[in-house]
C-alpha cells in the first residue's frame, strides 16, 4: 500500500512543482521549465508563500513529489461572509495517474476546507480537460458556472 503525505511546498520543491505543471498538453504551452528555477516562479513563489490565505500543496510518496495543487482561502460576504476555497493548479505525475493520488488529494483538501470552516470549494478546469472533469464530477463536484478569462 503506498503511503501519501502532503504538506506545505518548500523553495526547494520549486523545480518539482514546475515540472508537474508543465507535464500535460496545456501546461507544454504555458510553462517553462529549465535547469534552475527562473526567478519569476521564484517570485511567484515568494508571494505565495508570504500570503497566509495561500497554501502551495504537494503530495509526496516515498520522498518523491507526485502531486501538487495551490488553495486559496477567500473570505466572502456571500454565503453569510463564508469563506470559501479556490483550488487551482491540480497536477499528477504522469507516472501516478489513475492510481488514487488524485482522489487522495483532493480529500485531503476537503478536509483543510472543513477545518477551516469554509462554505463551498470551487475549482475550475480547462473545459477541453475531458477526464479531470470526469475525475471532479466523480467526487462530488458539478459544474456550475461558466468561467471567463482575459489574457493580459
Amino acid at each position: 500500500m503506498t503511503v501519501f503525505i502532503f504538506r506545505r511546498a518548500k523553495q526547494t520543491d520549486l523545480e518539482d512543482i514546475i515540472s508537474l505543471l508543465a507535464d500535460d498538453e496545456f501546461g507544454k504551452q504555458r510553462e517553462k521549465f529549465f535547469e534552475t528555477v527562473p526567478s519569476n516562479y521564484l517570485d511567484a513563489f515568494i508571494r505565495i508563500d508570504a500570503d497566509p490565505n495561500q497554501f502551495l500543496m504537494v503530495v509526496e510518496s516515498r520522498d518523491i513529489i507526485v502531486g501538487t495543487c495551490h488553495l486559496t482561502l477567500m473570505p466572502s460576504l456571500t454565503f453569510e461572509g463564508g469563506l470559501r476555497i479556490n483550488v487551482e493548479a491540480v497536477r499528477i505525475a504522469s507516472s501516478c495517474r489513475g492510481q488514487g493520488v488524485g482522489e487522495w488529494m483532493i480529500n485531503q483538501v476537503l478536509s483543510l476546507a472543513r477545518k477551516e470552516g469554509c462554505k463551498i470549494i470551487q475549482l475550475t478546469t480547462n473545459k477541453e480537460r475531458v477526464d479531470a472533469m470526469r475525475f471532479y464530477e466523480k467526487l462530488g463536484f458539478k459544474s456550475t458556472h461558466e468561467g471567463m478569462k482575459m489574457y493580459l
